[in-house]
């Protein structure tokens, strides 16, 4: 495929840079699957007192954390499209989870390549076409968490040579991968540019069998909202009409949501996580979301245990070999994800427990220890700041900029980006989840429910809500309508239209989708009618659905 000339030209100047490999530090760029910030220690949650990371948390007293580190697109194939592209998934092309990207399409280890780098990819991939690295070892889509198979270079095209690493665990047999690559296949004459990703502890949270002793008699703390959601949370795009449609929008914890709950579906997966006599027909919705909460926290923070753990691992591999403080070392998830917030479970919603990733970096060369910014960062820009620590120029089909003066210095260039953008295309596929965009800036969120699928069909009601962060940071009190905030609702929504612009998300991708949007954006009395309507629609489209499939409401993955 056809190279863009500015793309070409920073190829060309990558591979005349000169400098030797002691002089550049290596990259090591750690990711695990759906590891949200309220499961790590360093972000202080109602957790901390679990603390399952302190081998991360150690990364962060040396380094720095991020505070407002955000996806754009919070499920895994676009978040990691955007970190190899720097581009966002309208650009790149990566919308969902069928997403791929091609080879001569990778940039970020194109990149590094031409630069001298040694590169390599281990664990979880998840783009589809082969890696363009000079080594990579990767799990076949989502993989398996025991007895894993990863697809290698070999004598046959791409994806017919893999290996199976028996018995050992998803994380385990990750780590054991990167070792044998740093001990038998560096090149210690290159730096190195390594992605280190795993598929823990992405659902359905299988964890080694070490671990299962682990918090089995705690009684892990329950957010706030696990049980009680304020009415002031939501619009009718999450709630339906009079909340008509509670148990359709949203997949839960408890048994709200007939086709997909942790309370049967754990129950059926993890048996030995319930009491003997749990029957979700018989026990309170209440008594069933606690229950179904504790055995989903418990798997959930045993495979983050893993993780932590198995990076001690090769932290104290790179420590032995003198590689650890010469090394950019980077730790986020590819998202976040729902703890039980509001009796959500996954990701994919624009509020913050899905849109914000953890996102800590270390490097004693230039990164002062124990420090913390809340400069607003997105995925499209971790590329470039890995770039800029090697010293390679980011080619400008990157829309992501570096943010390395600020990991350097704590403080944000006067030009640094007030907003982050984000957009969920994947319109009730799955989780239940509103095709959805937002405009989050430090003290304010406005989310945009248009509620249709690509083709502007499915339609679910639409809805805008605003959250004041600085009075409101777990956004309960949905203000769009307050008289108090009608002039920050109105310019957030200039700046969403502006930042769309600005980013190339001009509607041209899906022009029905679009024409949805651009129909409910003034959001008029006329528009307020057409939703409840929409509302009841929808709510007995999916009562007739769930009935024909014989969703009685309480079964589980038989309903998916």
């Amino acid at each position: 495929m056809k190279q863009s000339a500015s793309f070409l030209s920073v190829l060309v100047l990558t591979t005349l840079i000169g400098r030797a490999a002691d002089q550049r530090p290596n990259i090591l760029f750690i990711m695990s699957d759906d590891h949200t910030a309220q499961a790590v220690g360093a972000y202080a949650t109602v957790l901390k007192d679990l603390n399952p990371t302190p081998t991360i948390d150690t990364l962060a007293a040396e380094g720095m954390t991020f505070d407002n580190a955000f996806c754009t697109n919070a499920i895994c194939t676009p978040s990691r499209a955007c970190i190899i592209t720097g581009q966002y998934p309208h650009v790149n092309g990566v919308f969902d989870l069928r997403g791929n990207i091609l080879p001569e399409k990778q940039v970020l280890p194109i990149l590094f390549r031409n630069a001298g780098y040694q590169t390599a990819m281990i664990g979880k991939w998840h783009l589809k076409k082969e890696p363009n690295f000079d080594y990579y070892k990767v799990l076949p889509g989502q993989g398996k968490y025991f007895d894993t198979m990863f697809r290698i270079q070999g004598p046959r095209k791409w994806p017919q040579n893999t290996v199976t690493h028996e018995g050992r665990h998803s994380s385990d047999a990750i780590t054991d991968s990167a070792l044998d690559w740093f001990r038998n296949k560096r090149d210690p004459d290159k730096p190195f540019f390594v992605c280190h990703q795993y598929k823990a502890p992405h659902d359905y949270f299988e964890n080694a069998p070490r671990y299962q002793s682990y918090l089995r008699d705690v009684s892990i703390p329950e957010p706030p909202t696990l049980h009680d959601v304020p009415r002031t949370f939501g619009s009718i795009a999450t709630r339906g009409h009079n909340d008509e449609l509670m148990a359709h929008i949203g997949t839960s914890i408890g048994k709200r949501n007939p086709r997909r709950s942790y309370a049967v579906d754990l129950k059926e997966r993890f048996p030995e996580e319930f009491p003997s006599d749990y029957d979700v027909t018989r026990l309170s919705e209440r008594e069933t979301t606690r229950l179904a909460y504790q055995a989903y926290l418990r798997k959930y923070l045993r495979c983050v245990k893993g993780v932590d753990d198995n990076l001690k691992r090769l932290f104290d591999y790179l420590r032995k070999e003198g590689l650890y403080d010469n090394t950019v070392i980077i730790y986020t998830g590819d998202q976040g994800f729902w703890l039980g917030e509001n009796d959500y479970q996954d990701k994919r919603w624009a509020y913050d427990p899905s849109m914000r990733m953890p996102f800590i970096v270390r490097y004693p060369g230039s990164i002062r220890g124990g420090t913390r910014s809340d400069a607003i960062v997105e995925n499209v820009d971790y590329p470039a700041l890995m770039l800029d620590f090697a010293g390679i120029p980011r080619p400008s089909s990157m829309q992501g900029r570096s943010f390395k003066s600020i990991c350097e210095t704590g403080k944000e260039p006067a030009d640094w980006k007030k907003a982050a953008y984000y957009r969920y295309w994947m319109h009730m596929a799955h989780h239940d989840n509103p095709g959805e965009m937002a405009i989050r800036t430090k003290t304010h969120k406005l989310i945009y429910f248009y509620g249709a699928d690509y083709e502007g069909k499915n339609q679910t009601p639409p809805a805008w809500e605003l959250y004041d962060l600085s009075t409101d940071p777990s956004e309960l009190h949905n203000v769009y309508d307050h008289p108090a905030y009608f002039k920050v609702r109105e310019e957030l929504k200039k700046q969403l239209a502006l930042l769309r612009r600005d980013i190339g998300d001009d509607g041209s991708h899906y022009p029905a989708c679009e024409k949805v949007v651009q129909e409910f954006w003034d959001y008029d009395e006329g528009d307020r009618e057409k939703a409840i309507e929409i509302s009841r629609r929808f709510k007995a489209l999916r009562e007739a659905s769930l009935s024909n499939r014989g969703v009685n409401g309480v079964t589980g993955d038989q309903a998916r």
